[in-house]
């Protein structure tokens, strides 16, 4: 993308998302942006906040931190309660001190619940019920995501048509509110959005699904040479934490299980970051307020555009 073609004239508090499906290059394009703003990254990755995951969840680089300052990047551990309201306090709160110094504040990321959270807010919902949570955790054990699923088609049908239903996690969470109070998850998901005082600009990377087909198979084969097994292994022991519930650790357990060659793992794992990257893409098309480019292209106009609007 040639930034350098870009005319930068800015309203002041601006966050700037970039945005798009896993290994499409947002990284780069985020320290590009950032550099040539002179202003600093929030990683909207709720996968990248773990100190402990760095080769599987694609991490930016010593070299790429060294380049530009990035927050919530390794800020906790894996062994540490953290959520998406936990994220949206902690951003708003630092937002509101980089604005201070910054015209335009860079944030990128895939996880498009926690960039929305960002953005517009979230609902609030009941605090968490342990008992509700064991009872959902040994009914998963004995019947698997179906169980989940079923309980979520019978209680709440709206949600179920919305949710991610290879997520365990959403699904009680879900589940649970709905035996908490007796009312549909749904109820709680008002969808108001909440006022921000920062303009929001939205770039999302659109790249060809073969191209991005290569680039996933590319960085999973880059991952595993740069010691994805070992990194999974060390975190072998904490497995059943949220954090490690996510594509790459996942496959790497099967195999350090005795389930599966370390050859189906990998393959296993280039399929299901495919159908990730596709999940990513359907929740991030539904919003009219991104900006879709192409990063091999000259955006000067759609930049200028963008952030003058």
């Amino acid at each position: 993308m040639d930034f350098g073609a870009w005319n930068l004239e800015f309203i002041k508090n601006t966050l700037l998302v970039i945005l798009g499906p896993t290994a499409s290059g947002k990284t780069e394009l985020a320290i590009k942006a950032a550099k040539l703003l002179g202003t600093e990254i929030i990683s909207a990755d709720s996968r990248q906040f773990y100190r402990e995951l760095t080769i599987g969840t694609a991490k930016p680089s010593p070299e790429q931190l060294a380049e530009v300052k990035h927050h919530f990047v390794g800020h906790i551990s894996i062994t540490e309660k953290y959520n998406i309201s936990l994220f949206e306090q902690d951003t708003i709160r630092l937002l509101d001190e980089l604005f201070l110094s910054h015209d335009t504040v860079v944030m990128t990321g895939g996880s498009g619940l926690y960039i929305d959270a960002v953005c517009h807010g979230i609902d609030e919902q009941p605090e968490h019920d342990p008992a509700i949570r064991l009872h959902l955790q040994s009914g998963y054990k004995a019947g698997g995501i179906e169980h989940l699923q079923a309980e979520l088609l019978r209680l709440d049908p709206a949600y179920y048509r919305d949710v991610d239903l290879s997520n365990p996690h959403r699904l009680m969470r879900a589940l649970e509110v709905c035996i908490m109070t007796g009312k549909p998850f749904s109820s709680f998901r008002k969808g108001k959005q909440k006022e921000r005082d920062f303009k929001i600009v939205k770039l999302g990377i659109d790249i060809p699904r073969a191209e991005l087909v290569e680039r996933i198979n590319r960085r999973i084969d880059e991952m595993m040479a740069k010691g994805l097994l070992e990194e999974a292994g060390i975190c072998l022991p904490f497995r059943h934490n949220n954090a490690l519930n996510t594509v790459g650790y996942k496959e790497m357990f099967e195999y350090l299980d005795g389930h599966c060659s370390l050859e189906e793992a990998v393959e296993k794992m280039k399929i299901n970051t495919r159908r990730y990257a596709k999940r990513q893409m359907t929740w991030f098309r539904k919003d009219p307020g991104i900006r879709w480019i192409d990063p091999e292209s000259s955006t000067s106009m759609i930049f200028n555009q963008s952030l003058n609007r």
